[in-house]
């Protein structure tokens, strides 16, 4: 191997030293502890004589009616993914064209990803007042106009859902045929994530796709969707399958952080000649690194600053699970209790209910 070589790689391994070790740490070392645990009949307390029971905790999961039942309620509500990822797609199309203004439309698409989970609660919980939510007032005119008899769903009171799942049983059943809970919550999620995290990463992605490939194709008599599916969606396909991947464990998990990869995106728009010409002039790696690489990545650090300061500035379900204390209330905590306890809150308190 070329000494140079060698060098880069240990240069690399540097870099990455430290977030290796607080994943190998914090998150690979617990799950490995928790798989190992999970053989075991330990409950966090010494109540019983640990023992080694092997796979029984996984046969009494399966074998439990209600995790099955759960699990069917995980699936369907990420039925809304393969719609949001594709309105996503679309949507970073439309404000990746140079537009004026287009830095506003992409702020005010992005506004509902950064937006507190309590005003959004709020918002939803009101368009889907089934007495006088501005959705079945919708609904109500429109079929009193065209003379049908259609009766509005309930949606957050009822437990319908569009393929008529029982909520008691592993089954199908026809009064469960309808609109519900479940479809309200898709509709809420697929408004989220269209503008979301996964719209700036297909933005990302859209800056490094070549334009002299689309060109060449379109002189060869391509035509638009020609060129996009042979040609654009080629080059969106990694990062396609990044966001397949991290919603479906997001669905299963509740969400995923994607600084890592916009970050990476974002480098890969730094000119490779630059390092080079700065390696021929005598530079070494932290020169680069420092003069060269971390001024041109200021926007994208800003960004991730950005996205990190308001993901915890609008943090809620953590502070409401762990916060016991009411002087240790996050801002998002402290408004839904205060406008609750005060009494001038009774959306807030249906708001809490769903949450």
């Amino acid at each position: 191997m070329h000494p140079r070589v060698r060098d880069e790689r240990y240069i690399a391994w540097l870099f990455l030293l430290p977030n290796f070790l607080g994943f190998a740490v914090f998150t690979a070392g617990l799950v490995l502890f928790s798989l190992i645990v999970s053989f075991s009949n330990w409950d966090l307390q010494r109540t019983v004589p640990f023992l080694w029971i092997g796979f029984e905790n996984y046969l009494e999961l399966v074998r439990d009616q209600q995790f099955w039942l759960c699990f069917i309620n995980t699936l369907y509500l990420m039925l809304g993914m393969p719609v949001a990822i594709a309105g996503s797609l679309a949507l970073a199309i439309l404000l990746s064209q140079k537009l004026r203004g287009i830095v506003l439309y992409r702020s005010l698409f992005y506004l509902p990803s950064i937006t507190s989970s309590v005003a959004l609660m709020i918002l939803w919980k009101a368009l889907y007042n089934p007495d006088f939510g501005p959705i079945n007032a919708v609904v109500n005119t429109l079929s009193k106009g065209l003379g049908l008899d259609v009766q509005a769903p309930q949606w957050l009171l009822s437990t319908a859902n569009l393929l008529g799942l029982d909520v008691e049983q592993v089954r199908i059943t026809a009064k469960q045929f309808g609109l519900g809970t479940c479809d309200a919550l898709i509709t809420m999620g697929i408004w989220i994530a269209i503008g979301g995290n996964n719209m700036l990463l297909y933005l990302a992605a859209l800056t490094n796709v070549l334009q002299e490939l689309i060109e060449a194709a379109q002189l060869e008599g391509a035509g638009k969707w020609s060129a996009f599916r042979n040609v654009t969606g080629l080059q969106l396909a990694p990062t396609t399958f990044f966001i397949v991947v991290m919603s479906f464990i997001g669905g299963l998990q509740g969400g995923y952080r994607i600084g890592t990869f916009l970050l990476r995106q974002f480098m890969l728009t730094i000119l490779p000649s630059l390092d080079e010409a700065a390696k021929i002039d005598g530079a070494t790696h932290w020169q680069i690194f420092w003069d060269i690489i971390m001024p041109l990545s200021r926007a994208g650090l800003i960004t991730l600053a950005v996205f990190t300061f308001m993901g915890n500035y609008g943090s809620f379900f953590w502070p409401l699970i762990l916060i016991k204390s009411e002087h240790l209330r996050t801002l998002p905590n402290g408004m839904l209790y205060f406008n609750t306890n005060s009494g001038a809150g009774d959306t807030l308190r249906r708001g809490e209910r769903i949450v």
